[in-house]
This record gives C-alpha cells, structure tokens and sequence, in this order.
C-alpha cells in the first residue's frame, strides 16, 4: 500500500449538542470529504485508501473527521499523539476544531429536542454534560481553533464555518470582529475587547433610538463625536502591529470585539467601520453584531452622559 500523501486534515469534536452535525455538513457542501465517528484505529488506513476506480472525485479534498466521546476508541491523549504522528511522520497539515457551548444551553437544546444526553441515558443532561466536558479537557486544550456556539443559531454557525474553511487552508488566521453590548455580557471566544462607550450615545437621540450603527443617520452621529476620528486611528494602528504577529505565532482565530452599553449603535458602527479598514489593509475579517436584534431598552443604557462635544 503506497504511503498516504500530504493532506488537509481537521478534527472536530467537543460537547454533544454544540453542533458538530451541523458542521461537518456544511464542510461537506464545501467539497471536503467528511467522515463522521471513525474509529481511530483506522484512520490510517482511511488515508491510505484511494478513491473507487470510475469516480470523479478529488483525491487532495480536505477532510474532516468528527469525533466524539462516542468515537470507538475515545482516548484524548491517544488522540492527541495520533495528530503529533500525522504532522511528523507524514506531513499532514491537522488542525483541531473544538465545539463549546455553555452547559445552560446545552442543558436547554436537549430538553427543547427531549434527546437523552449520551453519557447521560439515565441521569439528567447536566450530569453527561458535566462527565464530558472533563474527558474532553485535554483536546480542548490541545485544539488550535475554538467555537463558542452558545450563543449561535444552527445558520449562524453553518455561516462561520463557511467564512473560516472556504478559504486558503487551516494554516491561515481567521479574523472575526463582533459588536456587542455589555449590559448582555462579553462575548466568550473574544481576544480582543474594545469598549467603545467613552462616544456619545445616539440611543439618547429619539430618532436614532431605534435604528443600528449600520444605518447613515446613526452612523454620522457616532461619527461627529471629536474623539472618533484620533480613537478609531489608534486602535486601527494597533491591530495592524498585532495581526500579522498573531499570524506569525500560527493562532488560527483572533476574534476582535468592539463593545457598547446596549449593543446596537456605537459597537456595530465601529465593527463596521474597523472591518472595512483591515479589508483595505489585506486582512479578511468577519464580521458579526451579537445584540442588534434585542429591542432598544433606557434600563439598560443607564442615564445620559452629557460628552465634551455637547451630545449625549
């Protein structure tokens, strides 16, 4: 048997509900071969195997290859050694992508289908959920790409993936800037955190109230704070020093976040607004507004501040 040539390989695995199906078929509707709960001890031979006489496929496809708890063979450190050995001894280019998702959530998912959670036939989901996340903690650790799914519609992830893997390869850092609002809590995969509330609000503004920083009336607003133009310059000038050093260091995903009071304004006008600047500097980036659809609320943007330049 001829020796498996260099290939594209991704593991994905991590919690039982965090959407590892929804995953691997969105990588398979973008041509990669996808094998789903192989036991590992064939592995190898999988990658030894051509494709069958008389098939149009692509022998160099990346594949991806889900593994779960359930996976014959579940041994994470095993699985840990088996990456090293492919990257070593063959040149396969691996990556790891590990699933989370917060237990709450995961808890909800599994009452809301009335799935049994499978290390759990007989116990409550917390309890599967809680013996998982510990048998997983070594390939969590070891994974070079993370997903926080908890706060992610089946779509929504199907998207990420889509704008993660249909680029050049594994090898590349993908770049995702966020709007949040930190009256709902800091996004949970962020790297970088920039909390834009020292601009004035346009929530305060009765005809803005109800638009986003995506609309132009807002975004003028956001705009004409006399802060703006030197903060946004600074922060643009950081991000173009650290970037290309996140990438020399091989991190796989640098989530940058841009936060608020409520989410909506000032954090997805500068998202936006930074994002069209990597662009223009070579960079890629997603981008993604956590909390633009959550109804504008005054209890949770607290009182007016009166800024330097007279608005609020």
């Amino acid at each position: 048997m001829s020796k498996a040539r260099p290939k594209q390989i991704l593991l994905v695995t991590g919690m039982s509900g965090a959407g590892k199906s929804t995953v691997l078929r969105t990588l398979e509707d973008l041509g990669w071969e996808v094998v789903d709960n192989l036991p590992l001890l064939l592995l190898n031979r999988l990658l030894d195997t051509a494709p069958s006489e008389g098939l149009d496929v692509d022998d160099d496809r990346p594949l991806a290859i889900g593994i779960g708890t359930l996976t014959r063979g579940f041994d994470p450190e095993s699985i840990v050694r088996r990456i090293k050995k492919l990257r070593e001894d063959h040149g396969h280019d691996v990556g790891t992508l590990f699933l989370e998702c917060s237990g709450a959530e995961l808890e909800r998912r599994y009452s809301e289908t009335r799935r049994r959670h499978p290390l759990a036939q007989d116990r409550p989901a917390w309890d599967g959920i809680a013996h998982e996340r510990e048998l997983l903690t070594p390939l969590r650790r070891w994974a070079n790409r993370l997903i926080d799914t908890t706060d992610l519609s089946s779509n929504e992830l199907a998207q990420q993936i889509r704008a993660t893997f249909s680029g050049e390869g594994l090898g590349e850092t993908v770049i995702s800037v966020v709007s949040f609002g930190f009256a709902r809590g800091l996004p949970r995969d962020a790297d970088l955190v920039f909390d834009m509330r020292f601009l004035r609000n346009p929530h305060w503004v009765p005809e803005l109230r109800p638009g986003t920083g995506k609309d132009a009336d807002v975004s003028a607003y956001i705009a004409a704070d006399p802060a703006y133009p030197e903060a946004m310059a600074q922060i643009e000038s950081l991000l173009l020093l650290l970037l290309p050093r996140y990438q020399a260091e091989g991190k796989a995903y640098v989530t940058i976040a841009f936060g608020c009071t409520g989410g909506r304004h000032r954090s997805v006008h500068v998202a936006e607004r930074m994002a069209a600047r990597l662009r223009a500097a070579g960079f890629s980036p997603t981008v993604a507004h956590r909390d633009t659809k959550t109804a504008p609320q005054d209890s949770l943007e607290g009182a007016p501040v009166t800024t330097a330049g007279g608005g609020v």
